[in-house]
């Protein structure tokens, strides 16, 4: 059996955008992180210059009762699971799995993975051609059922993708929730929900938890693309479970750490310490991309002319035995205090393009909540604030699923009217899609 040598993998740069000066009694630093891996340096699969990182892969597909409702539903579920098997890259690790209120392995059963190859993947979308519609919801049960199959493979990169048409209504809340803290940093997973009889805040919280995507496909023919496109994506991730570690000095604290592109995701909670005055925000899996951060750091007062070393940003693969693999890049956010007032109290535009971005993204769900729950006139506002700050950003996609449910008077002043009639696709695009961000412009 040959012997390949492994690709030194993606190279990791960090970029920081800030404002570092601070009046005589600042206290808070604001800094944006650009992170970038580029050049993964895989090679053709099977020559000596390099291999494909090994990944496995866990495609849970709803098969509860209401797939059948339409029929179409259920078969155009099947169509895209046969397209993402297609997808898959020879000598992926890979199951397909039944989900009603129980997990079902459909392929290959046995508590076990096949092996992708011309004759696994037949035999895989054979079985996924028997697929029938009948029994109920529990969708913890289905990542629980993922998270041991997955964990069966010695690989790289772990992930899943779950696809729903309906609520969690077979098992309690709080075994979801428990589910998602079991498969947290063990597996990433993209979630979608086909139709508009799910419920946006599961999704997407499934998405959050196991740091995936969220996604409406409110028409089922759009299946197979989306799902052949998440497959594409995930067979590109080259290195997983990177973390940001950001190191303090002494009396200095992180105040919050968000993801702030392509998606608004907020980090703070996840952090795990990593020695002193360090810890670690998890990021989940890379390919060749960049991504955007968020850092507030509150800093001890200190006197005009002072400067300090605010924070340190590198970027690390935590390991089992509590040490951490570098990956050679980091930035640094600094403090510096003066007296001119021009200096301290510009804001930088990185800093305020997305401190727009997650306010944006806030107003549309407050916006949405209040419709639902009859506050017109609390929804007409916080709707109108985001029209108003998704022109001020240059966030068109935004822009164009706002005009679906209000109806723009002037978007500069944030000047709306709620329509009086929205589709629920609609409204569940508009609240799936809230949190997607554009890049600062250069």
């Amino acid at each position: 059996m040959a012997n390949f040598a492994k690709p030194a993998g993606p190279r990791f740069s960090v970029d920081v955008y800030q404002n570092e000066y601070l009046p005589e009694d600042g206290r808070e630093v604001h800094a944006v992180v650009t992170v970038t891996a580029t050049g993964g340096g895989t090679a053709p699969q099977g020559t000596s210059a390099g291999r494909s990182p090994s990944a496995a892969v866990a495609l849970m597909v709803d098969c509860s009762g209401s797939m059948d409702y339409p029929p179409a539903k259920l078969r155009n579920a099947r169509d895209a699971t046969a397209a993402a098997l297609d997808t898959l890259r020879d000598g992926t690790h890979f199951a397909v799995i039944d989900g009603t209120h129980v997990a079902r392995e459909v392929y290959p059963g046995g508590g076990r993975l096949a092996v992708a190859d011309a004759t696994t993947r037949a035999q895989a979308k054979q079985a996924v051609r028997r697929l029938t519609a009948g029994g109920g919801t529990a969708i913890g049960s289905w990542l629980r059922l993922a998270d041991r199959l997955l964990a069966s493979a010695d690989v790289e990169i772990r992930h899943g993708i779950l696809l729903t048409d309906g609520r969690n209504e077979h098992e309690p809340p709080h075994l979801l929730r428990a589910a998602l803290e079991a498969c947290a940093g063990r597996f990433t997973c993209d979630a979608r929900g086909v139709g508009t009889d799910w419920e946006v805040k599961e999704v997407t919280a499934i998405a959050s938890a196991l740091l995936g995507t969220a996604d409406i496909v409110a028409d089922p023919a759009q299946l197979a693309a989306d799902f052949t496109a998440m497959m594409e994506t995930a067979m590109g991730k080259e290195v997983a479970d990177v973390a940001l570690r950001v190191w303090t000095p002494v009396g200095a604290a992180v105040s919050y750490l968000k993801q702030v592109a392509p998606s608004v995701e907020e980090l703070t909670d996840r952090r795990t310490e990593a020695g002193p005055r360090a810890g670690d925000y998890p990021t989940g899996s890379w390919g060749d991309e960049s991504r955007d951060y968020h850092l507030c750091v509150t800093v001890p007062a200190a006197g005009l002319g002072h400067e300090m070393l605010a924070a340190r940003v590198s970027l690390v693969v935590p390991q089992p035995d509590s040490t951490a693999q570098n990956l050679g890049a980091q930035g640094l956010v600094r403090a510096v205090w003066t007296d001119d007032l021009t200096a301290s109290t510009a804001i930088n535009p990185q800093v305020a393009h997305y401190t727009g971005q997650a306010e944006l993204a806030q107003a549309i769900q407050q916006g949405i909540d209040l419709r639902k729950a009859g506050d017109m006139d609390g929804a007409t506002a916080k709707l109108g604030r985001a029209v108003q700050l998704a022109r001020v950003s240059g966030n068109a996609d935004t822009a164009k699923l706002l005009a679906k449910v209000v109806d723009v008077v002037d978007a500069s002043t944030g000047t709306v009217r709620l329509k009086a009639k929205v589709t629920e696709a609609d409204e569940m695009t508009l609240e799936t899609r809230s949190t997607k961000t554009v890049r600062v412009k250069k």
